[in-house]
């Protein structure tokens, strides 16, 4: 066994390797005893397929210059969907509706409009040959987006781009918080269709929240043509957040809240919806996750009237099974890490993302009686089994009396080994959102690292998802402290504890992340060096420049704009590079809608300007994170390469230096 730094490790596993090792699979949906998913493959510019399985084959389904995305609020979600047979996608280029009909005809269903009318979170009806389903409309560029629920013939061509159920309000881009007079929502989700297909379900909510803040859960009448009649609120509103309707039965309605500070589950009578959600599990437990993306499914009804649920325990998302009368819960104890976008099978078998700790995320089928586990498609061995490092949930005490989660991943090579007491580096990697979860498992990318003798500390600081929302509404307000502190004290912890070198310390993080990490990078002085991956620097920008999901969301983390001004200029680390002492990389893809690449060209002449080292890596046609193969090399190695050369350790073979200004 050879020996080696922390940190100087030579590893078998390059960046293309690690990247390319398995194709992401995501998004089952069960139609009858076929199967189907979403395929990105980064071999081929991060495009997306739609897989099916059938009688054990595996085929695709869209044609091979179709990419798979709806830019539905901009983050997608509710890409597809697929009954007895009809299948409809929304293909990334055009941003149409095509349709692919059970004797396999392929034809667009909604007209070309440049891009400007996005959809998602289909219902398909056939007994009224219609789609209910999301659209969002930016054809007048005077207004925000307009959100609204929509009824598509599924044998015509839908000029008219569908019927109106549900109009979305109208808010005109210059007057923050003005409309025009309309009453409909600024947001609608999850339509849902009872059984029988008398009632459609559905949520919506307002400015300033997000969902995962307020929604309302609305409930109208179909007549024999889809015209939506008597639509009313019956749960929900101010304080409480609900998510995914579901039908149990023609009468009943399944649904999550958490006005009890936890996610549990809830029934509605909807013959008496006066009566009030009532509450079927009441435990200290978190069902569901907050909703970047429209549909997807937290839970799911197995064949004997049983839910199969995701649940947030310490960081970890095991499956269980609930019973809806009792509220009675049973672990399937199933050898998964976190799991999610939960359909289920004929048999009463469920498919799943799921994280594993001996695997990259996938698909997988999993039995809910004998917790049996199978990805979709035979994975072959990767090369990285034997270097993947098992997640330690660890927590620490934080500078403002509270408690921090995270996961420690410890350097794992079986080929090497370090000189007796020497620490690793330690890298602390920041989850996006900020209300996100990190998902504890094995990672492709996190193995690149532990390989190469560096420790990771995946921070869930407060403001994440998975430990009520108490811990999630830490956040509230103070969004560039809270998330910073919790990074900063949990990388000084595993310092303190002997664990990890003190003054080797690193911080990463895309997004969200990428702006904890040039907050704590500017006003900590905890951190050796940073990578920034299109993360935000000035965060008046993001109140004023970013897309309708997210316009408002500033008002909540750090203050309602534009009377909190100068609390936006307080947390943005543009405005206080005289406070910035540490070295930082930032990546930016140069079409980024979310976060503008002048933000990251500001920061960049900043750290110019005060002589401190620094990379600028821009990927030209990239959005908001990087989809193309080459890029995503690119971007591993040029931080590896940052970082060596700034701590002064040995140069990677094999990975071309990224240029490093000021640097020595």
């Amino acid at each position: 066994m050879q020996t080696a730094p922390h940190g100087s490790w030579p590893s078998p596993l390059d960046a293309r390797q690690t990247l390319s090792a398995t194709t992401r699979r995501r998004s089952p949906r069960a139609d009858g005893e076929d199967l189907y998913w979403l395929e990105a493959r980064p071999e081929d510019a991060g495009r997306v397929t739609l897989v099916r399985r059938r009688d054990g084959v595996v085929e695709d389904v869209s044609p091979a210059d179709h990419n798979v995305r709806t830019r539905y609020l901009e983050y997608g979600g509710g890409d597809y969907a697929v009954a007895d047979g009809t299948v409809l996608w929304v293909d990334f280029g055009s941003q149409q509706v095509w349709l692919r009909s059970p004797d396999q005809d392929v034809r667009p269903l909604t007209p070309e409009t440049g891009g400007l009318v996005r959809w998602s979170c289909f219902r398909i009806d056939h007994a009224r040959r219609a789609v209910f389903c999301l659209r969002e409309d930016q054809r007048d560029a005077s207004l925000e987006p307009v959100n609204s629920l929509v009824r598509l013939d599924l044998d015509g061509d839908n000029r008219d781009l569908g019927v109106v159920l549900v109009a979305g309000k109208e808010r005109r881009r210059a007057e923050r918080g003005g409309d025009d007079g309309t009453v409909g929502p600024d947001f609608v989700l999850d339509p849902a269709l009872s059984p029988d297909g008398t009632r459609l379900a559905w949520l919506a909510w307002d400015h300033p929240h997000m969902s995962w803040h307020e929604t309302t859960l609305w409930l109208g009448d179909l007549d024999e043509h889809g015209d939506l009649h008597g639509a009313r609120p019956v749960a929900g509103g101010a304080g409480e957040s609900l998510e995914q309707p579901l039908w149990l039965d023609d009468m009943t309605l399944l649904v999550l809240s958490d006005r009890t500070g936890w996610s549990n589950l809830c029934r509605l009578d909807v013959t008496r919806p006066d009566g009030g959600l009532q509450s079927v599990t009441e435990e200290r437990l978190v069902l569901g996750l907050p909703r970047w993306v429209p549909d997807t499914s937290s839970y799911a009804l197995l064949p004997d009237g049983q839910v199969v649920s995701g649940r947030s325990r310490d960081g970890f998302r095991e499956l269980v099974v609930i019973d809806p009368g009792s509220g009675a819960i049973r672990p399937v104890g199933s050898a998964t890490t976190a799991v999610g976008d939960v359909t289920v099978l004929p048999d009463g078998r469920l498919a799943a993302e799921a994280a594993r700790v001996d695997g990259p995320p996938t698909v997988v089928t999993i039995d809910p009686r004998t917790g049996e586990t199978a990805p979709v498609v035979p994975a072959e061995p990767s090369g990285l089994e034997e270097f993947a490092a098992a997640p330690e949930p660890v927590s620490w005490p934080t500078p403002d009396g509270a408690t921090a989660h995270g996961f420690l991943y410890r350097p794992r090579n079986p080929r090497v080994r370090a000189p007796e007491g020497d620490l690793p580096p330690l890298l602390v990697t920041l989850h996006g959102g900020p209300t996100s979860a990190a998902v504890p498992g094995h990672s492709a990318g996190r193995t690149y690292w532990t390989s190469r003798g560096f420790a990771v500390l995946d921070v869930n600081y407060g403001g994440s998802t998975g430990y009520g929302r108490a811990y999630r509404e830490r956040l509230d307000g103070r969004w560039g402290e809270v998330d910073v502190q919790d990074a900063a004290s949990g990388a000084r912890h595993l310092a303190d504890l002997g664990v990890v070198d003190g003054s080797r310390l690193l911080i990463t993080g895309g997004s969200a992340g990428g702006f904890t990490t040039l907050a704590a990078a500017t006003f900590t002085d905890v951190f050796a060096a940073g990578a920034s991956h299109f993360g935000i620097s000035d965060l008046a920008t993001l109140a004023t420049d970013t897309h309708k999901l997210e316009s408002r969301y500033c008002d909540g983390l750090v203050a309602p704009w534009p009377e909190g001004q100068e609390v936006y200029a307080a947390r943005s680390p543009i405005h206080h590079v005289d406070r910035l002492a540490t070295p930082l990389i930032l990546l930016q893809g140069t079409d980024d809608q979310v976060v503008p690449r002048a933000q990251a060209e500001q920061m960049a002449d900043a750290l110019r300007a005060k002589g401190l080292p620094v990379a600028l890596v821009l990927f030209e046609g990239e959005g908001h994170g990087f989809r193309a193969l080459d890029n995503q090399v690119r971007a591993l190695e040029a931080e590896l390469s940052f970082y060596t050369q700034v701590l002064g350790l040995a140069a990677p073979e094999g990975i071309e230096p990224v240029p490093v200004e000021n640097l020595g």
